[in-house]
């Protein structure tokens, strides 16, 4: 779709003798046009929400809620939290989970861990959990359990097929080498309560309502979680629900062809435009008064405006 974009932006400038606009320069435009639509999502949604309550929304194909449900959901992703030094998750980046948390919905917690440790040693088929010092048996491990491990810095999960003392037997080829941190977890996870600082200290002092693996809670300071009971800072066992941001679009080429570079989506960079196709309009507007102010052409800017009021109006 990025092509098609770009292709409709130049047609227009280049139709009213507006200007010309670079790659680099769409991109950036590209970047900002679509995070500025993302965001709407959530004033949209809450728009339609209070229609239902006024009785003014439509139903069945005429059910913009679910609509927008639908386009918020394209960027909802479940991923483990990754522990630091001192034993506190690390909230979504780049560099923990590769994306950065817009919002996060909720964050949940395995209730039961069976196991941990460091493997040291490996099998053939490299499906196996070795561990000599363990006693996967006596820990209670069973079919179906799951395992965390970190393989290439990142946290992974696998499911148990088959249990001796020293080994597990899991689904993927995952243990390739020696000294993996990994932990054992019964399949059921809880919710954890997000909460104050004040408030954490007065649970942790009374012990009717403090903390417990099954009624965990989190308090958050800066990009890092602190989980509660403090037993809750094992690989794997905290994992976050929450809408990411959407990854920065990038127009690619390789050549220049006749003085116009040739868009190449082969490009490692390369990377598409996140929204559906019906928001082509609504992109190809919202780049057109970026281009506009830009190459300081006001009436560029007019033009997307009109055109992205439009727009708006026949999605109501």
């Amino acid at each position: 779709m990025i092509n098609s974009v770009r292709n409709t932006v130049l047609s227009i400038l280049n139709k009213n003798n507006y200007g010309y606009i670079s790659p680099s320069d769409f991109n950036l435009f590209a970047k900002q046009a679509q995070l500025d639509i993302f965001t709407s999502f959530m004033s949209d949604y809450n728009e339609q929400i209070n229609k239902e309550n006024s009785r003014i929304s439509g139903t069945e194909y005429a059910d913009l809620r679910k609509a927008i449900e639908a386009d918020i959901d394209d960027f909802s992703v479940t991923n483990p939290l990754q522990l630091d030094s001192s034993n506190k998750y690390f909230l979504p980046s780049l560099t923990t989970t590769g994306d950065e948390a817009f919002f996060i919905n909720k964050v949940l917690s395995y209730t039961e861990l069976l196991a941990n440790g460091t493997t040291d040693g490996t099998v053939v088929a490299e499906n196996q959990c070795v561990d000599s010092t363990a006693d996967f048996i006596e820990d209670g491990v069973a079919v179906g359990d799951i395992v965390a491990l970190i393989a290439d810095s990142i946290v992974e999960y696998v499911t148990v097929l088959a249990v001796t003392e020293t080994s597990i037997t899991t689904t993927g080829v995952l243990w390739t080498v020696t000294d993996i941190p990994y932990a054992v977890y019964r399949p059921t996870k809880k919710e954890m309560e997000r909460v104050t600082h004040s408030k954490i200290t007065m649970l942790e002092n009374a012990p009717l309502i403090m903390p417990k693996t099954d009624w965990p809670a989190y308090t958050q300071e800066g990009i890092r979680l602190t989980a509660y009971p403090s037993e809750i800072s094992t690989v794997g066992r905290v994992v976050a629900q929450y809408l990411r941001f959407p990854r920065e679009p990038k127009w690619t080429f390789v050549s220049l062809t006749s003085g116009e570079p040739m868009f190449d989506q082969s490009q490692l960079d390369y990377q598409d435009f996140e929204l559906s196709l019906d928001f082509e309009n609504m992109l190809v507007s919202k780049i057109l008064q970026y281009a506009g102010m830009s190459i300081r052409e006001i009436t560029a800017v007019q033009f997307g405006q009109a055109d992205e009021q439009m727009e708006k109006q026949a999605k109501q």
